[in-house]
């Protein structure tokens, strides 16, 4: 690592290290300057030195959204500042994690009202990203269970938003990818829980319209997920397993102690090819049809099944991968679904972590990734000809009126974003005014903004 850069006063309060950095999909690694401070008047003095940069949580964003030339962790910033029992209101900094959340918290029976499917991700992360779950049908995304945030601005002011005071800065902010200021404080509810188990039901279905169908079913079941095989194809096409489940009444507030698996070396390229993926998918759909029924299992194996392997990302080999994770509206997602999958299947770029979930209805954030209908998201090994082939997925992806995931990409166009983005030009207004210079940026916003009032 290089000498703390640049000289300043506030080295006692914020150090500064340059280091090669990536987001959770390890594609791509860039040489960055990496801010650490441990308070809020740390951050503000760093940025007073600094002529741009892009907050980060806890690098587990798949693509370049959190990276830039200059990056500032807010980690560091991870107190927990009060909590009303009665309203289940936590008042915290953005760098805690939603883990520590839990590990204080859920012992006296509070969980997160939504929850993506990893807890290793700060609060602020959530919120810039309005992370959505296995409850969007239900619960909504992140945003839904937020009072209020702090912001910090480009100018150095510190204000408060919520859907009140600030509204559209509110908006533009849960959703915004870092992009209006830095996060500093979140009030945030959690919802009141009886056990640290889940009552699961797992169920086999045969086809895509199987599937569709058990979502329909169980769409008064608060969480809902689905692994789909994307590389069956014919009377196969779609073939899944559904697991839903509810909060279970009984069991106790104390999680079981899993045991903690790595992944120690990156694998060989090549390990996970059609072959490969074609023998698991097989092997787990073969599994869950005979396993299929009711069950308790434990929060953290409803929610989190891969924060149980360390360093997952590996099997991916040194050049890394991307998530595709993409939302169809409702009324195009049978065929939308259809047409994606027979793509994929067809080209033989597979993926055996694919899941499948069903989305309520969008709110009213301007770069908030759900809409009401179904997302899928794949995991893809970085290889040749690839690009091209999400290409080909993009524009049918267009044609059905869909938009993909700002907090896993890592290569879309600009045109693919502003299609599915329509409150973009209202983002963009809402940045120029508190952000004129475009002071917070990262790789990912100058690639898709390009040329936008912004950059």
């Amino acid at each position: 690592m290089d000498a703390p850069y640049p000289a300043h006063p506030v080295w006692r309060a914020a150090v500064v290290l340059k280091q090669r950095i990536s987001g959770w999909g390890r594609y791509p690694q860039v040489e960055a300057y990496i801010g650490e401070a441990q308070t809020p008047s740390a951050v503000r003095s760093l940025l007073e030195t600094w002529p741009d940069c892009i907050p980060r949580g806890s690098g587990k964003s798949y693509g370049d959204s959190a990276l830039s030339e200059r990056v500032l962790l807010m980690e560091p910033l991870n107190r927990i500042l009060s909590f009303d029992p009665e309203l289940g209101e936590v008042v915290c900094e953005a760098g805690v994690s939603l883990a520590k959340l839990i590990d204080v918290f859920l012992p006296r029976g509070f969980f997160p009202a939504v929850t993506p499917g990893t807890k290793r991700i700060t609060v602020g992360g959530a919120l810039a990203s309005d992370v959505h779950g296995k409850n969007h049908h239900r619960a909504g995304c992140f945003s839904s269970c937020i009072n209020w945030f702090d912001l910090l601005l480009a100018d150095g002011r510190i204000v408060r938003c919520s859907r009140e005071e600030n509204g559209d800065l509110f908006r533009a902010t849960c959703g915004g990818m870092g992009l209006t200021g830095v996060i500093l404080i979140v009030c945030l509810r959690l919802q009141r829980v009886k056990s640290a188990w889940i009552d699961q039901v797992t169920v086999y279905c045969k086809d895509l319209d199987a599937v569709l169908t058990a979502f329909d079913d169980y769409a008064h079941t608060s969480y809902s997920v689905a692994w789909i095989d994307c590389l069956s194809t014919g009377t196969h096409l779609g073939r899944s397993v559904l697991m839903v489940g509810e909060h279970a009444d009984s069991g106790g507030l104390l999680p079981p102690c899993g045991r903690q698996a790595a992944v120690p070396f990156d694998f060989p390229d090549g390990v996970l090819n059609p072959t490969s993926i074609r023998l698991f998918n097989t092997g787990y759909a073969w599994i869950h049809r005979r396993n299929a029924g009711e069950s308790r299992v434990p929060i953290d194996a409803f929610f989190y099944p891969l924060d149980g392997i360390d360093h997952w990302n590996r099997m991916y080999g040194k050049r890394g991968f991307l998530q595709y994770q993409f939302v169809l509206p409702r009324s195009e997602g049978a065929d939308g679904l259809y047409a994606m999958l027979s793509a994929i299947a067809a080209e033989g770029m597979g993926s055996f972590l694919a899941v499948l979930k069903l989305f309520g209805p969008a709110n009213d954030h301007f770069l908030s990734f759900p809409m009401e209908g179904y997302t899928l998201a794949l995991d893809f090994a970085i290889r040749p000809g690839l690009f091209p082939f999400l290409d080909r997925l993009d524009r049918l992806l267009v044609r059905f009126g869909g938009r993909i995931y700002l907090t896993k990409d890592v290569r879309m166009s600009p045109g693919v974003f502003r299609s599915g983005y329509p409150g973009l030009e209202r983002f963009l207004e809402i940045k120029a005014a508190v952000d004129p210079q475009n002071r917070f940026r990262s790789l990912q916003s100058s690639r898709l903004m390009e040329g936008a009032c912004m950059c």
